[in-house]
């Protein structure tokens, strides 16, 4: 064969098998899934959290109270009532459910009694806005955006401090820091799994940017993610992160949008995997629950 031919030859198998890589790509969703409708029976959902056996647990956060979706039965119930108007929650590596308790500016702990103990409660003797959403590294500092909406059920009426920034609360708990300071109004927050990149949406400028972890803690390498917004966020087995508001987006680790799931509301809140393989999307939006069964899974520092 001449060398023309041959290098043809060769880029058109090369070329072929990586057509046929990418076609045999699995999709997304299951094959035959559709949106199911768990439960709608709440004034707003929000801040959905998987823990270690698959149950997820998320606010009704008008009505001041957390539910539990049980993996054993795939009931829904109350877990706590009141909950200090919780917004975005996360568990720790010991069973513990932090939570943005909105009504107090404070982040709290929940341990599985239910027992409160208040992590932060103000920054530099100022209240914070309102600690929104969050997420816990693999060293158990926590990130977490504080946003500023005004609350019928605040008495004050201004903020205290006029920044809306994203905090990183060390792990010894004993210290906040400012990490990134340059928002009109943070809000959905993710870390990657390894602990190396923390994806924070800016909804008030409708953009999403990535940012590299330092070891201490701060962040560097500013990037934008994506020219979208989001109220709340996930990430999956493959590095796609998925952004909520008109339904759930998904983008791959490129900043690519590669899929896109309507959902019959004017506004998805907040996304996250559960079930016993996490196989399970898990999908709050206004007064309902939904699920999507998934050929992705999840991934936590609880994996």
């Amino acid at each position: 064969m001449k060398k023309g031919k041959r290098h043809f030859f060769t880029t058109f198998l090369f070329s072929t098998m990586i057509l046929s890589i990418s076609a045999q790509k699995t999709p997304l969703i299951a094959d035959g899934a559709e949106i199911t409708l768990v439960a709608s029976d709440y004034k707003f959902t929000e801040g959905p959290a998987v823990d270690k056996e698959g149950n997820v647990f998320f606010t009704d956060q008008p009505n001041d109270r957390i539910i539990k979706w049980s993996v054993v039965d795939g009931s829904v119930s109350v877990f706590m009532e009141p909950s200090g108007r919780a917004n975005g929650l996360y568990f720790d590596r010991q069973g513990n459910l932090v939570a943005c308790a909105d009504e107090k500016f404070q982040l709290w702990r929940i341990d599985p009694k239910k027992n409160v103990t208040v992590l932060v409660d103000g920054f530099e003797g100022k209240n914070l806005n309102g600690p929104n959403d969050l997420w816990i590294d693999l060293k158990g500092g926590t990130y977490f955006t504080d946003p500023f909406y005004k609350r019928d059920y605040w008495e004050r009426t201004e903020k205290d401090i006029q920044n809306e920034r994203v905090y990183y609360l060390t792990p010894d708990m004993d210290k906040i820091k400012i990490v990134a300071n340059d928002f009109e109004r943070p809000n959905g927050i993710v870390g990657s799994p390894d602990g190396k990149i923390l994806y924070v949406s800016d909804i008030g400028a409708k953009k999403t940017y990535s940012y590299s972890i330092s070891e201490d803690g701060y962040l560097t390498n500013k990037q934008l993610f994506a020219d979208m917004g989001s109220d709340g966020m996930t990430l999956d087995n493959q590095g796609n992160v998925y952004l909520t508001g008109n339904g759930v987006t998904v983008f791959n680790s490129m900043g690519e949008q590669i899929q896109h799931i309507p959902i019959d509301q004017k506004w998805t809140a907040n996304v996250t995997f559960g079930g016993k393989d996490q196989k399970t999307l898990f999908i709050t939006a206004m007064n309902s629950l939904y699920t999507l069964q998934m050929n992705v899974h999840g991934v936590t520092h609880l994996n």
